[in-house]
């Protein structure tokens, strides 16, 4: 029973539709966001994947132990005028522009000998040595279910490809709708369940296909289903959590042995098998949950391998036991991971296992041979920033894709036999040897050393008069994100610093950075981003007249923060669905993630100490009469994660202290540009729309006083593709 699966953590975490503030309809490395399936860009995918050449030769291996509050109105489209500016024309173009122009994403999965995936509106599939032509049957028609912009966010085929199930979403709705197509001459829909999260096939004794998945209610997940079809169709609850703070995901083990019920919180796991060959029986506990610990399994050769933090250090380390003595008691230590080192992902392979790791900013892979426990580490280019996994059943090859802000993804393939990694010719970025990335540390106010990576133009002079775009996140243990972005590479290339900052609170440096800046140590955050800015300003990195700061989500807190303590630090900030009132948000559990997010923001409702410290960096709380930097906010009318309300109530606040200091400062001030842009749509983030992406560019080029032609006709000819 041969099924691809999607990877190890990337399954568990980005299946989750719960994990904070932050949720994308794209999935890239780093934990968040929903299921992941392998990136199909259409603009960047490498044709020739058959040419490889040698990257790295044998590496030795090494042991280790084991201005006014309105909403912007949408422009009209048809209305040009020829005095329009330069910019105006190319922002018209850019927003006409379909979005299947700039970037086509497309959930994939390939299973006995054929590909599926989305094509146009329709779910399809075609021989995988076919996958990139015209030649492919087509399966279900999106449009039949009626929805406004359709798209495929995750493929599941039945092992013995009788049935095929696609999960649906749209642009303006976290809702989604898992459609059962039945795959014969002619393919018929044979069911459809609203509101599914996470979903997986298995085989039972009578080789009927059982479909589990888990059912998601005002983003919750707490209630687990089973289904069969045809003669035999039936659909019954399988298991329903109790305790509100914790949700459930499906994830199934890289053999298909074992369908893995997991249950957590965001700091406590609880996993429970269910065999993939007796799906019928009771599923069996792993461990029962214990305050503070985690873990994720996978399964080889009748044993489990298993990802946890449990004992000392507080990281995670690899351990592994008898599947059939699952008990934490039973867990022997396999292998620990060097200090300050994330751990992105996990394959498991037949003879190997796959770390996919972040130490000390830099990526890595770590080959560990489980015939005799060696350990082979490759660093990887420090160009790269990070993973985009690729599903993959050859047990030969572990192939993945790296990337960073500035430039696209690229391929790369451990091969096992030869012990080496190999990268794939084809042309070379020009950005490579046009720009330059450098890992810096900035030193916080408690001495704490906090990562930096930075991008700009080589053959830039006197960089401290040079613009700089400033990115935070910090918060959930979640990296920062450091994907390809068409519109970053065009500020690079137009003479930008990019400078991200690895704050506290985020995931960078493992488990224990995300603990030093959460809860009662989140003013840690905002010490590290006010050191990092300090740092490059004094390094010669821009000056703040020319600075600006880029956050979205959770990351509002740390910007908002920053802006009403340290305000003559940055000139402009641009924010996108941002968190800014934390106590009156956290204080209403009639929100649908409060309840989860206690471990992240603390409890102002039964805990006065955490009340009072809330108050100390809440944005919405520490607005005072100053002078600020311009802000351009975008907000969306349906947001259930980041509400529309306190984001309004923030502005008004703000507006109201801009224009008590404006008083006073007397005739002549220049109050600084608050905009609020409020999109239609319940989505929490929709990363790729043009009107955004232009709205933002040109609000930072005004707001430094900077000619934006060139950054725009750059940017046009991106999303062209």
């Amino acid at each position: 029973m041969q099924q691809t699966t999607k990877f190890f953590l990337r399954a568990l975490k980005h299946s989750v539709p719960h994990l904070g503030k932050c949720m994308q309809k794209q999935n890239y490395c780093n934990f968040a966001n929903h299921y992941y399936n392998r990136i199909r860009l259409k603009k960047y995918h490498l044709q020739n994947k058959s040419k490889i050449s040698e990257l790295a030769r044998n590496v030795p291996s090494r042991s280790f132990s084991c201005k006014d509050l309105l909403p912007i109105k949408p422009e009209n489209e048809n209305s040009h005028s020829e005095s329009m500016d330069a910019f105006e024309k190319v922002r018209t173009k850019l927003e006409t522009q379909p979005q299947e122009e700039y970037e086509i994403i497309n959930a994939e999965i390939k299973h006995g000998g054929f590909v599926y995936y989305q094509e146009g509106c329709c779910l399809v599939r075609s021989k995988d040595e076919e996958a990139d032509s015209d030649n492919y049957e087509v399966l279900f028609n999106l449009e039949e279910l009626k929805l406004d912009q359709p798209f495929i966010d995750c493929i599941r085929v039945a092992p013995d490809e009788k049935y095929v199930a696609a999960k649906i979403r749209t642009e303006n709705s976290e809702t989604s709708t898992c459609i059962v197509v039945k795959l014969s001459d002619q393919p018929v829909m044979e069911a459809s369940f609203p509101n599914v999260s996470s979903f997986e096939w298995v085989k039972d004794e009578e080789d009927e296909d059982v479909l589990f998945y888990t059912f998601q209610r005002n983003l919750r997940c707490h209630d687990v289903y089973r289904a069969t079809f045809g003669d035999n169709k039936r659909n019954e609850r399988f298991y329903t959590e109790k305790d509100p703070s914790y949700f459930v995901f499906l994830y199934l083990t890289k053999d298909s042995r074992f369908l893995t019920l997991n249950i957590m919180n965001k700091m406590t796991s609880e996993v429970w098998l269910i065999d993939g060959l007796s799906p019928w029986d009771p599923p069996v506990l792993i461990q029962k949950r214990i305050h503070g610990v985690l873990y994720y399994v996978e399964h080889r050769d009748d044993e489990l391998y298993i990802l946890t933090n449990v004992g000392e250090p507080t990281e995670f380390k690899l351990m592994r036991t008898a599947a059939d003595a699952p008990a934490i008691m039973n867990w022997d230590l396999f292998f620990t991971m060097k200090r300050n080192t994330k751990v992105v992902d996990l394959d498991m392979f037949k003879d190997h296992c796959v770390l996919f790791l972040k130490h000390s900013n830099l990526l890595y892979v770590n080959v560990i041979g489980l015939a005799d426990d060696s350990v082979r580490s490759l660093k990887l280019p420090p160009w790269a920033c990070g993973f985009i996994m690729e599903t993959n059943s050859d047990p030969k090859n572990c192939p993945f894709q790296l990337c960073s802000p500035i430039r696209p993804p690229k391929y790369y393939t451990y091969k096992f036999a030869e012990g080496k990694l190999f990268e794939e010719t084809g042309h070379e970025d020009p950005i490579t040897k046009t720009s330059r990335v450098l890992r810096m540390e900035a030193k916080s106010k408690d001495g704490k050393l906090v990562p930096m990576t930075i991008f700009h133009k080589m053959d830039s002079e006197d960089l401290q008069k040079k613009p700089l775009l400033v990115h935070v996140y910090g918060a959930y243990g979640m990296d920062l994100k450091m994907n390809f972005r068409p519109e970053r590479r065009v500020l690079v290339d137009d003479g930008w610093i990019l400078a991200y900052c690895h704050v506290r609170g985020g995931g960078e440096l493992g488990l224990q950075w995300h603990a030093d800046g959460r809860l009662t140590k989140k003013l840690n955050g905002l010490a590290d981003l006010e050191a990092c800015i300090k740092t490059l300003h004094s390094q010669g990195f821009s000056q703040p007249s020319l600075t600006t700061l880029s956050a979205f989500s959770a990351g509002g807190v740390l910007a908002g923060a920053l802006c009403n303590a340290k305000p003559e630090l940055l000139r402009a900030v641009t924010l996108e669905a941002p968190f800014l009132d934390v106590l009156n948000t956290m204080m209403d559990t009639t929100l649908p993630l409060t309840l989860e997010e206690l471990e992240e923001w603390g409890n102002p409702s039964s805990d006065e100490k955490h009340k009072n410290y809330i108050k100390r960096y809440c944005p919405c709380q520490n607005i005072k009469p100053q002078h600020y930097p311009s802000i351009h906010i975008t907000a969306y009318e349906h947001d259930e994660r980041v509400p529309l309300k306190g984001i309004v109530n923030y502005t008004e606040k703000l507006q109201e202290a801009i224009a008590e200091h404006a008083k006073e400062a007397g005739e002549g001030y220049q109050p600084p540009n608050i905009i609020l842009d409020v999109q239609p749509g319940g989505n929490h983030v929709i990363e790729d729309s043009h009107k955004k992406i232009t709205a933002q560019m040109k609000f930072l080029y005004e707001e430094l006083g900077l000619d934006s032609t060139n950054a725009f006709e750059d940017l046009k000819k991106y999303l062209k593709f």
